[in-house]
């Protein structure tokens, strides 16, 4: 039987987790080794580090935290942020990473998937998508300053088209409505910066380079609580061979039921994990009680 998984997903700023909305308005939500050990015992199935200013701050990656948190953590772990080549992606395995999370070097570089995959096998590089709806330019707002998951530098020397903001819809039930999109669009540089490639195409072209997974980020949803991007999980999931993981957006536990259902492998949570909203265990009771199999919590 194939099992989904339930993934809490540490967002690392300065040593501490943190967690904000739409990539914006960031609070602190504890000490990053000492939540994932708590996930571990509650019955995560595996952890995902990202440091979101490892981009916009030019930081190393953190492997520090790696070989502390291979010190305390016996579920698969992944770290992203940084990484931008098989030296860098090395010292994270090395220091007891199963997995890497790339995105920003990707996009500029996709021959860093081939490299990676070539030299760690796919099962070990993990693509990170940020992804934000399309939308009419007049619900633009180039003044927000955001963050992004598994992310490396940029100096928007590309010239790429500005970013589009997020649109907001009426609710409807557990997830907020979603309105039209003309597609989605993948974004760099913790969000700042638009590339003009579309979503599923860049998911398609990653897979093929080596990419083993696909962690699929709404922007438009992260952090609101209103559900995940059904539309986007599903065109992702259906176009790609490998494993997708959908962030951004769960609040309630059903939130995690519908994008299973909607062809994602696994689901990432921080908000409802880290503020005690639910627990992994809850969760993963929820999920097997609306008939999704997750591996049972011991």
């Amino acid at each position: 039987m194939h099992f989904k998984r339930v993934i809490p997903c540490l967002d690392v700023d300065g040593g501490r987790v943190v967690k904000g909305v739409e990539f914006l308005d960031i609070r602190d939500a504890g000490d990053p080794v000492e939540l994932a050990a708590h996930y571990d015992r509650q019955g995560a199935d595996e952890v995902v580090f990202l440091d979101i200013t490892a981009t916009h701050e030019k930081r190393d990656t953190i492997a520090k935290l790696a070989r502390a948190t291979a010190d305390e953590v016996f579920v698969p772990f992944t770290i992203g942020g940084g990484i931008r080549s098989v030296a860098d992606a090395q010292a994270v395995l090395d220091a007891g990473a199963d997995k890497v999370s790339v995105n920003s070097a990707a996009l500029q570089r996709p021959e860093l998937l081939d490299e990676l995959a070539g030299v760690f096998g796919a099962q070990c590089v993990v693509l990170a998508i940020d992804a934000k709806a399309r939308r009419p330019a007049a619900e633009s707002d180039p003044t927000k300053s955001v963050y992004s998951h598994g992310d490396t530098p940029h100096a928007n020397k590309d010239n790429f088209p500005a970013a589009q903001g997020p649109a907001q819809g009426p609710q409807q039930g557990p997830q907020q409505a979603q309105e039209p999109s003309d597609g989605w669009e993948a974004y760099l540089a913790g969000g700042r910066t638009a590339t003009g490639r579309d979503v599923v195409a860049w998911a398609r072209e990653a897979v093929e380079r080596g990419a083993g997974e696909i962690l699929l980020t709404s922007m438009d949803r992260d952090g609101t609580n209103d559900g995940y991007d059904l539309p986007l999980t599903a065109a992702v999931s259906e176009a790609v061979s490998v494993p997708v993981i959908a962030s951004g957006g769960a609040g309630e536990l059903e939130h995690l039921a519908q994008a299973l259902r909607a062809g994602a492998d696994a689901v990432l949570c921080a908000s409802i994990f880290h503020y005690g909203r639910y627990t992994v265990a809850e969760a993963k009771a929820h999920l097997a009680g609306a008939g999704i199999p997750v591996r049972e919590v011991v």
